[in-house]
């Protein structure tokens, strides 16, 4: 059976953990050779063993994505490597424990802009030049429900910056469309990955296997992948069944 990414090159950011990790390994089990970017490189590599292990082809290239030159040196590996790209997952992000405006600092609003939004606008602009050359290309971007509704669960800044996100890929749509490019922004739910470790009140075991997993995302992006390149997906969201606001509310409303 032939695989419907035999051949692409996919760039994965922050891959390696959670929706990352899980977006590489579904996209090189199609047949895409993954070139794997985050900050921790041994996170990194046990992405890239799981794709060796399964018979894929990956690539590591760490980098602090929130430093442009670094991601500028990724995007040269990939010139001289393989002379386009086919896929970005554009999924590095990152939140904080003190991330309500009663705690902010500078230092903290920094960390919040340059990991989910700065670092998302560096990538593009290694991306899109490999892709008007070919006039084909597709980005996915990782933002989240937060991205799209105001609300006081993941903080001011970060839900500014996933509101960017999903302007950002928007735009590309309006702007690269003429050049067989398209793009797609992803809006989790909660997902059960290590970024809940920074959220100021735990959340438990339990509670984590009724949310997303990282896999589900990692399907969903493989999906958007394959689907031919005449369609674009621009906006989709994923969410638990069991969405813990919901029942929330519920439970209020009950009193």
């Amino acid at each position: 059976m032939t695989k419907q990414l035999a051949g692409k090159i996919a760039w994965v950011t922050g891959a390696g953990t959670g929706i990352g990790e899980a977006a590489a390994i579904a996209l090189a089990k199609e047949g895409a050779i993954a070139i794997l970017t985050g900050r921790r490189a041994a996170n990194l590599e046990n992405t890239a063993a799981q794709i060796r292990a399964a018979g894929g082809e990956a690539h590591v290239q760490p980098a602090d994505l929130m430093k442009a030159a670094e991601v500028q040196k990724v995007g040269a590996f990939i010139a001289e490597k393989f002379g386009r790209l086919d896929i970005l997952v554009n999924n590095a992000g990152i939140n904080i424990t003190d991330r309500h405006w009663n705690k902010l600092t500078p230092e903290g609003i920094d960390t919040l802009v340059d990991g989910n939004l700065k670092s998302a606008l560096y990538c593009i602009t290694v991306a899109l030049p490999f892709m008007r050359a070919q006039k084909d290309g597709l980005l996915i971007h990782t933002a989240s429900m937060a991205g799209r509704f105001i609300g006081g669960l993941s903080g001011p800044i970060y839900t500014a910056a996933k509101h960017g996100v999903v302007a950002m890929s928007h735009t590309i749509n309006m702007e690269e469309c003429i050049n067989g490019i398209r793009s797609s922004v992803m809006l989790p739910g909660e997902v059960a990955t290590p970024i809940l470790d920074k959220r100021p009140i735990p959340v438990t075991p339990e509670e984590r296997a009724r949310l997303v997993q990282s896999e589900d995302c990692g399907d969903l992006i493989r999906y958007i992948a394959c689907l031919p390149p005449h369609l674009c997906i621009p906006e989709v969201m994923i969410t638990p069944a069991w969405n813990r606001t919901y029942v929330a509310n519920l439970q209020r409303n009950q009193r």
